[in-house]
């Protein structure tokens, strides 16, 4: 079996747990997997976001890593090899020629080809550990937008007040309006932002869009609430989708003013230090 698929380089994102499936069920049948390695696009150094607190797996993290891992998709597949104790010989990667960890997607000088509908350009990837946060609100992400998760809103929110609420290094919030033509909110008017990554290799999304996440609550009115319907096969009375894609409740204590987004942010950050430290033993580009 041959796996040849364009990662972004974010937990959420489930072309690696797909490939991570096959492997296993190719491995269980005493078939090899080929991995063809392509560069993750927000490179192989920085890492953001806690890896799940134990009973917070599921399709958009079917193991412990971080939100930004900094891993590429043979990375990934190398470490569930081990974590599973498959044979050796289960596994071929092929790895790159040319890739260096310190390479964002516009220093391999490769065409951008859209991996899915909703990720429609490096723009897109630099925000998504971030944005995709959003998914688990009851805010848009953008998708019906032609920047998803660069564009976010909703009917109750004032753009030009929620972006003077919160200040991001290595990118500039612009208020605007617009109406999703599907999904969340579709044929609504929207006040939000997009954002635009001026500075990518000093922006961190996943508190960008953590603290972004906070100043828009606060100015909801109240409005603010939490995706109510299934996400990712797990019902939402089971596990809320905001605590599948954070990991966690803690972001939604926060977000319901019952935590301290400081600490949070301390928590994700040793998390995400911790797991830099044990993805190690995986890493084929050093």
């Amino acid at each position: 079996m041959v796996i040849d698929l364009q990662d972004v380089g974010s937990r959420y994102y489930t072309f690696v747990w797909t490939a991570a499936l096959m492997l296993r069920c190719a491995a269980s049948r005493g078939i090899m997997t080929i991995v063809l390695d392509r560069p993750n696009p927000l490179g192989g150094v920085i890492v953001e976001g806690a890896p799940q607190r134990p009973g917070f797996r599921s399709f958009v993290g079917l193991y412990d890593v971080a939100v930004r891992h900094g891993m590429t998709i043979g990375e990934l597949c190398w470490m569930v090899r081990d974590l599973e104790n498959l044979k050796a010989a289960t596994l071929e990667v092929v790895p790159m020629k040319g890739w260096k960890r310190s390479m964002l997607w516009s220093d391999t000088g490769l065409p951008w080809v859209l991996p899915s509908p909703n990720m429609p350009s490096p723009d897109t990837v630099q925000v998504y550990p971030g944005g995709c946060l959003l998914e688990g609100t009851n805010l848009s992400e953008g998708r019906g937008t032609t920047r998803p998760f660069e564009i976010w809103g909703a009917p109750f929110l004032s753009g030009e007040l929620l972006a003077r609420a919160v200040e991001i290094e290595g990118a500039v919030l612009r208020p605007l309006s617009f109406v999703p033509t599907f999904h969340k909110h579709a044929g609504r008017v929207c006040g939000g932002v997009q954002v635009h990554v001026t500075a990518p290799r000093a922006f961190r999304p996943y508190a960008a869009y953590v603290r972004m996440l906070c100043a828009a609550a606060n100015a909801s009115g109240g409005a603010f609430g939490w995706r109510a319907e299934p996400y990712e096969f797990v019902e939402a009375e089971d596990r809320p989708a905001i605590d599948l894609l954070a990991g966690g409740p803690e972001l939604r204590h926060v977000l319901r003013g019952d935590a301290d987004l400081i600490e949070l942010l301390e928590q994700e950050a040793a998390g995400a230090a911790a797991f830099a430290e044990q993805r190690r033993p995986h890493l084929l580009y050093k």
